[in-house]
């Protein structure tokens, strides 16, 4: 289990009223940052077995500038109008403001805390 962030026109990130982040808006923002890119497909081996974890989502993306994203990930993942990262370092929180920014949306935490600074 982890502790997702988001990115969300809503308040809280949870309600179900408000404005949504649609898939075509969240793949021409993808589109458009050399640093992203739509990868659609999450592998991760658990730590220390050869099994391999594998989520699979059209509007999955990857900050491919990350310095860990071969052995952490690094992925942005679209869904339900909104975009959620897990357990995002300053790095990948850094860049979800950014995308906030591009979208007129806000980085929310779970617990609905605000990461806009």
């Amino acid at each position: 289990m982890g502790y997702d962030v988001h990115i969300t026109r809503r308040t809280p990130w949870w309600k179900e009223e408000g404005e949504v982040i649609t898939a075509q808006e969240w793949e021409a923002v993808v589109a458009a940052d050399p640093e992203l890119e739509m990868v659609h497909v999450a592998r991760t081996p658990p730590r220390g077995q050869e099994a391999v974890w594998e989520y699979r989502h059209k509007c999955l993306a990857q900050l491919a500038t990350h310095p860990e994203r071969d052995t952490h990930g690094a992925w942005l993942d679209w869904r339900e109008g909104r975009v959620v990262v897990k357990n995002p370092d300053e790095i990948l929180l850094k860049k979800m403001r950014e995308i906030a920014g591009v979208l007129g949306a806000r980085v929310q935490g779970d617990d609905c805390e605000y990461h806009d600074e």
